[in-house]
């Protein structure tokens, strides 16, 4: 497991990742808001929608990983143009999660209206024609397909050499097909899968390996060490790495949808019951109810007219399972093996093997 010591680092603010990440995404705003004035002037409600939420809050997990992921490859720290290829991972990002708020009916996103129901009131608010949820979740899908597209521009324009991008675009590209499909099939879940059957848990884990695992950790590592040029034994070293931490890092956010501090997480309490995610903690759940409770679990997870009184009611239940102990357990274990991965990987000089130490508890050690 981590140390204490890396406990009290933050390994985002090593070398000024997060800041730097920030400051490519500003710059970045700045001249498509510029551009989008060009259009009309209908449309700087969109650059001020999408500006406050890529740049209010957000771990930057995803580019966090990416440039260390190019450190450990030898990549040079001075060089600006690698906070510009990590900040388009956090453009896709904030697509993913304008289109996710939607999918799920979120209200909020880090404690602040999501995109849908920001334009839904500026529809109000304007005393608009028509349908006000259409307008909003119209103007979310539209807004989420423009980040996806900006992240493609920003990431092939970040000014590192031509050689090298094309050389990391493969896997950029897989890490977005990959994040697409997990999607589709966390979607599927919920209407098409039975959580009592033999099959349920093993499609609960392609869902999170590729939804999450692969998306937040491997894939990152490895578009930056592809950057700096690095060769299949990094890349396998990275994998063997990141798809273990990436599964305990989701194996956390899915104890934080169930049983998570709003203040900390910035949703509403027990808001993945809310939703009906099939998540492997649910899984789990299902398999340590009696039937009876079990049924009760599976017909209520987000169902349409679950009301806020009986969240409670549905946490205790997964609560009693014993599901929570066993995800717990599963968290240590995959991060023991995550670390053992590190302890060998054949990293370039420098902090990169203290700092990718520091994120791993970063993106696991969070609290409810």
């Amino acid at each position: 497991m981590p140390s204490s010591s890396s406990q009290s680092v933050d390994p985002i603010a090593v070398e000024a990742v997060r800041e730097r990440v920030n400051a490519a995404l500003a710059e970045f705003m700045d001249g498509q808001a510029t551009l989008l004035a060009g259009i009309s002037p209908q449309l700087p409600p969109v650059t001020e929608a999408l500006r406050e939420f890529l740049l209010d809050g957000g771990k930057r997990l995803r580019p966090a990983f990416c440039y260390w992921g190019w450190r450990g490859a030898g990549g040079a720290a001075e060089d600006p143009s690698i906070a510009r290829a990590a900040a388009a991972l956090e453009l896709l990002q904030a697509s993913a999660l304008v289109h996710d708020d939607l999918m799920d009916r979120s209200d909020t996103r880090r404690g602040l209206p999501s995109v849908h129901r920001r334009f839904e009131a500026l529809h109000r608010s304007s005393g608009w024609r028509g349908n006000r949820e259409q307008y909003g979740a119209s103007t979310a899908v539209l807004l989420g397909d423009l980040l996806l597209i900006w992240c493609d521009e920003l990431f092939l324009r970040s000014g590192l050499p031509a050689e090298r991008v094309l050389a990391a675009k493969p896997a950029f590209d897989l890490m977005r097909t990959e994040v697409m499909v997990g999607q589709y099939l966390d979607v599927l879940e919920p209407v098409a899968g039975d959580s009592t059957d033999e099959g349920a848990l093993e499609r609960t884990r392609t869902v999170l390996h590729y939804k999450s695992a692969k998306y937040t950790i491997e894939r990152p590592l490895q578009v930056g060490a592809l950057l700096a040029g690095a060769g299949p034994e990094l890349l396998t070293a990275y994998s063997e790495f990141g798809l273990p931490l990436g599964e305990a890092f989701q194996l956390r956010d899915d104890l934080l949808g169930v049983f998570g501090d709003p203040a900390v997480t910035g949703k509403p309490a027990g808001d993945d019951l809310r939703e009906g995610k099939r998540t492997l903690l649910i899984a789990h759940a299902m398999r340590g109810l009696s039937p009876a409770d079990a049924r009760r679990l599976d017909q209520r997870l987000g169902a349409p007219d679950l009301t806020a009184e009986e969240i409670p009611a549905l946490r205790g239940l997964v609560e009693r399972s014993g599901a929570a102990e066993l995800v717990e357990h599963r968290i240590g274990e995959l991060m023991r093996q995550s670390l053992d991965a590190l302890d060998a990987a054949p990293l370039a000089d420098g902090p990169a093997r203290s700092a990718l130490l520091a994120l791993a508890d970063a993106a696991t050690a969070r609290k409810y």
